[in-house]
């Protein structure tokens, strides 16, 4: 049996040897060193003992405590990781019900909320920061990723009912349009009406579906060219389907409004809050709107739509004044005036010029009439709706519908929190695998945010700021961990969510 001896050496230091006993007598296996200090001697043990493990694998039944000691000029650092980050986010992701799910989409999710980058990109972040390895042909398992969206999003149901108690009263629906770093279109990528400003770009319409507070639950991807309207009612047939039980009372804004489109709502009893486009109504309307709302702060009124029809699902407007509403409309009306006023001086109709009429190739004028209605329309917003007064009031008909900026809310995040467009993907699925990969995140990160009540730019700079640096023992080849303070965590919002998860270092 290997055993380790001290011997004092001539020169009055100790040496320490790995011997093995074979009688009365010893015999030297391997001479670790010398020396005269206490921690040198320390050092000298804990290398003798590592050489018997090596050597011949031979365990005590009484194993010497662990070395607890580095010295700092025997230390060397060989590293600095960052897996709190990644185990924080993991454990966000169990929390929200997406344990389980493919271990790649979920990878490629969590760095899009950490370091939003290409795909190739990401791998090499994977193995660089977490020391997980993918190899590049990902690219052939990432289109079959869109095969666990449904399930994804039944979860992301299931999480807002029981984390968020949400009871699916209200839904609200809006697009968007994700651009491409190409010119070229087929049937999917289609140029189209950009909101990124791309318009010469083909791109891909996404409508999202997110609860009153804003929880993402189901989205889905359309051609770059589909009108906004079209792409409301294939979604919420889809999640009402899906989900018998709710009967919600969607939300939308006016670019969904169309008589074509309310009469599928009508036909399939659908209730609906939807945004009015006043301006294009009839002049004698507006009057009757004005005349009694009277530029009054919080005045409000209920009309029956020109959508309307006499049976039981009809429709009605509602319409306020908000004197605040009134003043940065009337700021921006007289600068499109003043702006239509110079078009006509210089006889040019003017490309973007609202409020000029052209007679001709030579002449024009202002359009006295539009401005006209736009004046009388200053500080009024309207709002359609097939929901009687009985169900659901005035106010709070006004107050739902105000409610969808956090379907916008939920757009920003994605495109510039995680980034989202512009896309360079090509293939249909790879680019419905992308979207897939966002919703995922956005799911992390709204969780995080409704729980917290931060944002994830915060989240992000304050699990990020949590490091592993990893100090090597020169002699024992020993490697040490040491965390990073976590003050600043513990003093924020995300202190509650360290401690439920256990996520403190021992």
């Amino acid at each position: 049996m290997l055993s380790i001896r001290k011997v004092k050496t001539k020169s009055g230091s100790i040496a320490i040897q790995v011997v093995i006993y074979e009688g009365h007598k010893s015999k030297i296996i391997k001479h670790i060193g010398s020396g005269k200090k206490e921690e040198d001697l320390a050092l000298l043990y804990q290398k003798a003992r590592e050489f018997i493990k090596e050597y011949s694998g031979q365990i005590s039944l009484f194993p010497d405590a662990e070395q607890k000691i580095l010295f700092i000029d025997q230390g060397e650092c060989i590293g600095v990781t960052h897996q709190f980050a990644r185990k924080f986010l993991m454990c966000c992701a169990n929390e929200c019900g997406l344990s389980g799910i493919d271990s790649l989409l979920l990878d490629l999710s969590i760095m899009r909320l950490l370091e939003p980058a290409s795909k190739l990109r990401t791998i090499s972040l994977l193995s660089h920061y977490f020391g997980i390895s993918y190899s590049q042909r990902i690219y052939r398992n990432i289109p079959k990723l869109i095969g666990q969206k449904s399930e994804i999003e039944h979860r992301a149901y299931r999480l807002a009912v029981k984390k968020f108690n949400e009871q699916f009263y209200i839904v609200l629906y809006d697009v968007t349009t994700l651009y491409f770093e190409a010119f070229r279109s087929d049937e999917l990528r289609i140029a189209g009406f950009s909101k990124d400003n791309k318009p010469e770009q083909p791109q891909i319409v996404i409508g999202l579906l997110v609860t009153h507070s804003g929880f993402p639950l189901s989205y889905e991807v359309f051609p770059g060219n589909t009108f906004e309207g079209k792409t409301m009612l294939p979604i919420i047939e889809r999640f009402i389907s899906e989900h018998k039980k709710t009967k919600p009372i969607i939300v939308a804004d006016a670019a969904m409004l169309s008589e074509e489109r309310l009469e599928e709502f009508k036909e399939k009893k659908i209730s609906y809050i939807v945004g009015a486009r006043l301006a294009s109504t009839n002049l004698d309307l507006i009057k009757q709107i004005h005349n009694t709302l009277q530029d009054k702060d919080g005045a409000m009124l209920r009309l029956p739509s020109i959508h309307g029809e006499k049976n039981h699902y009809d429709s009605f407007l509602i319409c306020d004044f908000s004197i605040k509403r009134y003043k940065k409309q009337l700021n921006d009306l007289n600068k499109l005036i003043k702006k239509a006023e110079e078009f006509v001086a210089k006889k040019s109709s003017g490309k973007r010029a609202k409020f000029v009429k052209k007679l001709s190739e030579e002449a024009v004028e202002l359009n006295e009439a539009l401005i006209e209605k736009h004046k009388l329309l200053l500080g009024i917003k309207g709002y359609c709706t097939n929901i009687p007064v009985s169900d659901l009031s005035n106010e709070e008909v006004i107050a739902r519908y105000h409610n969808l900026w956090r379907v916008e809310q939920s757009f920003r995040m994605s495109k510039s929190d995680l980034e989202t467009r512009p896309i360079f993907h090509h293939k249909e699925d790879a680019i419905r695998a992308h979207v897939l990969i966002c919703f995922v995140a956005l799911i992390i990160e709204k969780y995080l945010e409704l729980s917290t009540r931060l944002s994830l730019v915060k989240i992000r700079d304050l699990i990020w700021n949590i490091t592993e640096t990893h100090i090597q023992d020169k002699l024992t080849k020993k490697v040490f961990v040491f965390s990073s303070p976590m003050k600043d965590i513990m003093d924020s919002p995300l202190a509650e969510l360290v401690k439920l998860w256990k996520l403190l270092p021992h």
